[in-house]
Parts: C-alpha cells; structure tokens; sequence
C-alpha cells in the first residue's frame, strides 16, 4: 500500500510532493502556512493470475489471485501484501512489456504518467502533448502575461526528469482512437499502440456566438500561445476590453492593466466573480478594481464586436460602444471530448468515469478537464493533479479512489484577499446565513443541521483555515470553539439550533 502523501497551495492551487510543505510556493511565493495537506492512498498493482503475494511485515508467501484478508502468520491485513515472484525473490510487476498511453501533457496527464512509473518500473509510457515544448504550469499564464514571471519559469518538470523516469514525450495532434485495435492515430500518421490509455486532453475556450468575434484582434487566453498572441499585441495606452468577470477573466485584466493598457471587464451577471462570490463580496471587488484604474460593468450582454478586419470596440445590448484596440473573451472552458464521444465512449458534457476515473471501457481512464465525475466538471488544478493520480494508479491495476472534490478558491486576485468554499449561497430555507461585513471586510458563513457547509471571506481571510478544516470535516457547530469565539453571529446561530 503506497500513501501519496502531497501539499495544495490554497493560493494558487500548486501541488507539492513530499512529506512536509516548502518554506514557500514556488508558483505563487506564499509560505509554507497557506498549504493543506492532500494525501490518496494507493494499493498496488494486482498480479496476474497464479502469481504469489508476500506479506511486507512478516514475509508470508500466499499463493492465488489475490491476498488473503489476514496474514495467516501474523494478522496482516490484506493491503499490506505487495506482489512477489517466487523465481527472481523480488516484487512482481504485472505490467512488464505492457504500453500505456497518455494523451494530453497536462497537470492530470504528467501527473498520471508519474504515479503509473512509480507504480510499475516495468511499463512503457508515453506522454502526447500537442503543444511544443516541456508541460507547463497553465496557472501562472497571468503572472507570464504580467511580466511576473518568464518563460524559463513555466514548465512543471525539466527534460532530464522525463528522460530520469523514462517516460517519451510525444509531440503530435490526435486524430482517431482505435478502441477495437487498441491503438492512437495521430494527424501525422504515426500509431501509438496502448494496452491501457489515460484520457487528459483537458478543455478549450468556450467563445461565444457573438457577432464580430473573428475579428483580428479577439482573442482567448488559454495556452501559451494564447499568452505570446496576447503580449504580442498588446501596447501600453492601448484599450482592451475583457469579456468574462471570472477568475481567469480578472487576472488577465489585472496583467493587462499591469502593462500599462486601459482595461475595462464586462461580466453579465450582476456581480464579479458570481461563481465564487456572494454579491456583498463581489460589489466590494468591483469597487477595488475601479480603484485600480479597472472599469467594471456588470449585469450588460454583448451585442456584436464592432470594427472591419480588425476589432475597433464592443457593442453592448443597450447601445453603448466601448472603444477597443484588443479584446480578450474569458466566457469559460469546455471539455474536449470529441475524440472520446467519437470513439463510443460514454460521454454526457465530458467524459464519464466512476471513482476510479474509468469510463465505460475497461482500458480506458480520463483525467482532469475532460473528465465528468458524478455529474461534475471540476476545471481547477488541484481536481485535475487528484484524478490524474487515481489513473495513474488503476491504469496499471492498483486500486485507488477519487470522491468528491469540494471546490476552494483563495486567490490574491489584485491585490485582494478572498477564501470561497463548499456552498455559499443557500439552496433553500433550510440554510442558514450569517453576513459580517465592515469597510473592506465581508464575511458570509453558511450552515445547514448543525454544520458550516459553506463560506466567503473578502478583505481578511484569517478564519479560513479554520473554516476549510471545519467544513471538510463535517464537523457539528458545537465542535468548533475557535470559531464560536471569533465569529459573533455564528455563535448566536449555533446556541439557537
């Protein structure tokens, strides 16, 4: 039994290995204190049939398909049995020869190409990414396109580690997967054959139908690509124009502004952030953002992007013309399942898999944006890092879980605090809320039968430690004496239920 024992950064959602957090994120540069322990427990690869189990604590030889539930010698459970081959007196690998195939050099496909090594050293992998160069870190884009960071700063893993863990990086563009013949066929030609295939291929910009959006000069941020297009054009005094009041949306406003452009965010909801937020929150966010030199407007929809071959501005349905050099269009991401829906796969928005991020073929696991799990895209890193561990894991016969990921943003986004988790807004009168708020400061606090379910805290987030740890938990209010002391409202709530 292996427990990957690894660190989430709250802030940035970087994944750290190793049995105590770094000093500081090497991604964000927050301290050790902002990161939260993230272990899976992985049981090995099963043999194949006839092959034999040792026993790790005492060295009992049980022979059959799989361990016994108990040692027989020493009362063992069955995880603590690993594989063994009786001829060479060390630990079987079950997929020696065997080839797997990951597509898409993600976080979610690097990260189950390096648990599946770790799993079997035996095993072929091969890694396909479309884009040229090492995999990279896609959330620091927005500190790239601000200047922050360089180039040289963005890949998660230098050459030598690939070549170390012998695992092949192909560069190519799927075109086809041959369930029947078990095999990849690239746009080039070239057949990767595959005895198991992890599917990463992550998710797209979503653009939106809007009239005018094939305009030089419209552009998405989603890849590297997408950052150099973006850089290449952009000129301080220029105007842009940032469709979409999300998370990537802000921060790419935010590095825009950065580089000296005059910024203005449209977002059609009524608030920033609407899917991290509660609007108390996002009303003192767009009032920073203005503070900053940011325009705002909430609560518009698009009409058309005006101009000729190139953009001149954005048309809002009321009429108004916003004057624009460049425009960005952050509207969200979609999975890219094509080739899987083509293949026959199970797929509903994304690829459908089961706890064990398999889908409806037995050989075939998928990971990270494209995967749909319980009727849940995650499209965050931390998710993707957690399924691609699990594929990595049952790809090559181990046993491992993934449950439901309770989604937490905490984001220094403009140079703004803010902590969101779990269920923030109530589904019905069964929820109850407690609001705080003060001159910058808003907390909401969210409870249900007698535990916190879910929370937003802007301008201060010093509970949210407390918070996460306590909603994780499931924890019954009367459980929580910190927060009972610091939170007034939330101790009126918990003496009345």
């Amino acid at each position: 039994m292996t427990t990957v024992k690894s660190w989430k950064c709250e802030v940035c959602g970087f994944i750290h290995h190793g049995l105590e957090p770094p000093d500081t994120c090497p991604v964000c540069g927050v301290g050790q204190e902002m990161f939260s322990l993230l272990e899976i427990v992985a049981l090995p690869p099963a043999p194949s049939f006839g092959a034999s189990w040792r026993c790790a604590i005492c060295g009992f030889t049980h022979h059959g398909a799989s361990p016994p539930e108990l040692c027989p010698r020493c009362g063992a459970k069955r995880e603590l049995f690993e594989p063994y081959d009786e001829g060479t007196g060390v630990a079987a690998d079950p997929m020696e020869g065997q080839s797997l195939v990951v597509a898409g050099a993600g976080v979610a496909g690097l990260t189950a190409a390096e648990q599946a090594r770790k799993m079997a050293p035996g095993l072929q992998i091969l890694l396909v990414g479309r884009e040229e160069g090492l995999p990279y870190f896609r959330i620091n884009l927005t500190r790239y396109l601000a200047g922050e960071i360089d180039r040289d700063d963005l890949p998660m893993q230098p050459m030598d580690w690939f070549e170390k863990n012998r695992i092949e990086l192909v560069r190519g563009d799927i075109g086809e997967i041959d369930r029947h013949g078990r095999g990849i066929h690239l746009r080039d030609g070239r057949v990767l054959a595959y005895d198991r295939l992890i599917l990463a291929t992550g998710a797209h910009a979503f653009m939106p139908p809007i009239t005018g959006a094939t305009r030089e000069g419209v552009l998405v941020h989603r890849s590297l690509q997408d950052s150099d297009r973006i850089m290449a054009r952009a000129k301080a005094g220029q105007r842009c124009v940032c469709i979409g009041g999300g998370l990537l949306g802000l921060e790419t406003a935010g590095a825009l502004s950065k580089r000296g452009l005059e910024v203005t965010v449209l977002e059609g909801f009524d608030w920033l952030l609407p899917r991290q937020l509660a609007q108390p929150a996002g009303r003192l966010l767009e009032s920073h953002l203005e503070e900053l030199g940011i325009a705002v407007h909430c609560g518009v929809e698009v009409e058309e992007i005006a101009g000729d071959e190139m953009v001149r501005g954005v048309r809002l349905e009321n009429g108004q013309l916003l004057d624009a050099d460049l425009v960005v269009v952050a509207a969200g991401i979609r999975p890219n399942s094509f080739l899987a829906r083509r293949s026959g796969l199970a797929v509903n928005l994304g690829v459908i898999v089961d706890d064990r991020m398999a889908t409806s073929d037995p050989t075939i696991f998928a990971a990270g944006d494209v995967a749909e799990h319980r009727g849940t895209l995650y499209g965050i890193w931390p998710a993707a890092y957690a399924q691609g561990l699990v594929a990595g894991v049952n790809a090559v016969g181990g046993a491992a879980q993934f449950e439901r990921f309770l989604p937490s943003t905490r984001l220094k986004v403009l140079e703004v605090d803010l902590f969101s988790i779990g269920q923030f807004q109530p589904e019905d009168a069964s929820y109850t809320v407690v609001e705080e708020s003060e001159e910058g400061v808003y907390r909401r606090f969210v409870c249900r039968d007698g535990t916190m379910v879910g929370a937003n805290l802007y301008g201060d987030t010093g509970l949210a430690g407390s918070v996460k740890e306590a909603i994780e938990s499931r924890a019954h209010f009367d459980h929580m004496p910190p927060l009972l002391q610091e939170v007034n409202g939330l101790a009126r709530w918990g003496a009345s239920s």
